[in-house]
């Protein structure tokens, strides 16, 4: 089909594009993501993106952006379903953790794994900031002694994201989601953070 047969996008063709990105990047990971399969898998002509999308950073940025809002509600979720004390909220963030990324290793890789984005586009900076609040609303009860808050925000975090990293790229990949979420629940209390203050 040439571009001008193509048919004209009536609906939000911004977050038509997307959705077709984000599904692309899901299927094939951050590689398989081009403007023109994009355009393709939207349905409309393979320059019909420039006006929303200048160049593959943007439109990178922009799944990136609709990830973190997924990664938040994950997290939330999961923090949600947990005993309400400060250990098990820390335990919380890492199942959350977890999750999303085995359900959306695409996204997990657009986020965390060196992607291009525009570190200056303010959805994404708000969106990875929401994210990055859950983290830091949890760790808040036992962000105590010399580290701090920022310093118990990073450990937890490290815990959470090599975990998480672990079972989509290595050995614990074969594991499947009740057996890595067990494990995590059993390094997770041996934390010092996790143990001082519930």
């Amino acid at each position: 089909m040439s571009d001008s047969n193509r048919p004209h996008h009536h609906g939000n063709l911004r977050a038509a594009l997307i959705a077709a990105g984000m599904d692309l990047v899901q299927e094939g990971g951050p590689e398989a993501l081009s403007i023109r399969q994009v355009a393709a898998r939207a349905g409309v002509s393979h320059a019909a993106p420039a006006h929303h999308f200048p160049n593959l950073t943007a439109l990178r940025t922009a799944i990136a952006t609709e990830a973190h809002r997924i990664f938040t509600a994950t997290m939330e979720q999961a923090i949600a379903e947990a005993p309400g004390t400060p250990k098990e909220a820390i335990i919380a963030i890492g199942i959350g953790y977890l999750r999303f990324a085995r359900a959306h290793p695409g996204l997990f890789h657009i986020m965390f794994g060196g992607a291009e984005l525009d570190q200056d586009d303010a959805e994404f900076l708000h969106s990875s900031a929401l994210s990055y609040g859950v983290l830091a609303r949890v760790c808040a009860p036992v962000a105590h002694g010399p580290a701090g808050p920022r310093g118990t925000e990073t450990l937890v975090w490290s815990i959470a994201h090599g975990f998480a990293s672990l079972t989509l790229f290595h050995r614990t990949q074969s594991m499947d989601a009740s057996e890595a979420e067990t494990l995590f629940r059993t390094i997770a209390p041996d934390l010092p953070i996790a143990s001082e203050q519930d």
